[in-house]
């Protein structure tokens, strides 16, 4: 374990299950050692798309603030997603009376504010030379409006920035869309394949890390290794974000990556409810790309997903593309959102481009999806008939690696 993970308090472990009294009890324990009367609190919280047991917790939290707390509010960090509605944050936070819930309203410039500017020269430095200006650091206003800030959440292992959680709650997760974008495409530059599951601060983490540090607020953190697709905990840590986070990454890296022998020449990825598009759904495809053989296949199976992003249509403009596609074209793509053209990397995976020879994937990608097929060829995706995959008949395959509940859990190549 890091050294700044032991400054956290940490339950449980790799391969052990928590029950909701031991859970319940730790929350209470270190919420009441910490100076929180006549505080206001504001509580992050992810939002659908993370496996995360919030009504336990979150009635951990709101029972160890009565009382207490001057007023508490629940903010969920979006990053870019769709805002949940009523009902599915009834479903999501469970009971939340004498709460204030939001969504992170961050298409909403009066909902936001500037913490100042990370000069080119810290940008430089940080990202180990592959971007090079400024960049405004702006969050949801509830961030400075409340004396405490709490983060509640899992860490995963992330496409972007290594392991998700800790700070990454704040940046991007309350973010505005330019330190977001930023942030997407330093981990695009990286490329997806090699940053996911990375440990320790990459240059992502640095930046983030750095950009926190503009938050005047305290900031605690619940950190937690929740089991995929059930909300089971194996673990959680409570103490500063960056001591949590570390705890739980380290554990996450133990509990949500698997190994494989050698590489597969197909993956069937079922992707789950929780993934509504494919901003969202990508995640079945990263979490996998590691352990495909070249010129293999990855066959995303969702039929529920039925487009590719409502808040993000200049995907279905761009298209999705190797990294090296937009950097040579560079003065075409760079007036794009910059997450956008993350994002169009990340689910493409690597390859190469040539202006003579054109564009080369490593693997092929195939959505067997909702999504219309003349749309899927158009954004330069493989299209497949849900209709016509039979599950049973790919697991009997021995060439096809079927991953049910796809999205959270790394494969990689021992």
């Amino acid at each position: 374990m890091t050294d700044v993970a032991q400054q956290a308090m940490t339950i449980g472990g790799p391969g052990e299950t928590l029950d909701d009294a031991t859970v319940r009890d730790f929350v209470l324990r270190q919420l009441a050692a910490e100076d929180l009367d006549g505080r206001s609190v504001c509580v992050i919280v992810p939002d659908g798309t993370r496996s995360c047991p919030l009504p336990l917790l979150l009635d951990a939290v709101r029972e160890a603030l009565a009382d207490r707390a001057a007023n508490v509010t629940v903010l969920v960090a979006l990053g870019t997603h769709a805002a949940m509605t009523d009902e599915h944050l009834d479903r999501h936070l469970g009971v939340h009376d004498g709460l204030t819930v939001r969504n992170h309203e961050w298409w909403r410039p009066e909902a936001l504010v500037s913490l100042g500017t990370i000069a080119e020269e810290t940008v430089d430095r940080l990202s180990e030379g592959r971007l090079r200006e400024p960049v405004d650091v702006v969050v949801n206003r509830a961030v400075l409006d409340h004396d405490v800030c709490l983060v509640v959440g899992p860490v995963f292992p992330h496409e972007v920035v290594g392991f998700s959680g800790g700070n990454k709650y704040f940046v991007p997760g309350v973010a505005g869309q330019q330190i977001i974008d930023f942030s997407h495409w330093l981990g695009a530059l990286i490329t997806s394949a090699d940053i996911i599951g990375t440990r320790g601060i990459t240059p992502v983490r640095a930046l983030i890390d750095q950009a926190v540090s503009l938050i005047p607020t305290r900031r605690l953190a619940l950190c937690l290794v929740v089991e995929s697709g059930t909300g089971a905990l194996h673990a959680a840590s409570f103490g500063r974000p960056e001591a949590a986070w570390a705890a739980c990454a380290d554990i996450s890296a133990e509990t949500h990556v698997r190994y494989l022998d050698a590489p597969v020449a197909r993956v069937l990825s079922l992707v789950p409810p929780k993934y509504d598009d494919m901003w969202t759904g990508a995640k079945g495809f990263y979490k996998v790309e590691p352990i495909v053989a070249d010129g293999g296949q990855v066959i995303i199976y969702a039929p529920h997903i039925t487009a590719i992003a409502e808040m993000h249509p200049a995907i279905e403009e761009i298209g999705y593309h190797c990294r090296d596609y937009f950097l040579q074209q560079w003065e075409r793509f760079r007036g794009y959102h910059w997450g956008d053209l993350a994002h169009a990397t990340h689910l493409r995976g690597a390859g190469t481009y040539d202006p003579v020879q054109g564009e080369r994937g490593r693997v092929t990608v195939t959505l067997a999806t909702g999504i219309p097929e003349s749309v899927v060829r158009a954004v330069n995706l493989d299209y497949l008939d849900p209709a016509d995959v039979d599950i049973a008949t790919y697991r009997a395959d021995p060439d096809t690696f079927v991953v049910p509940d796809a999205g959270e859990v790394l494969f990689r190549l021992r």
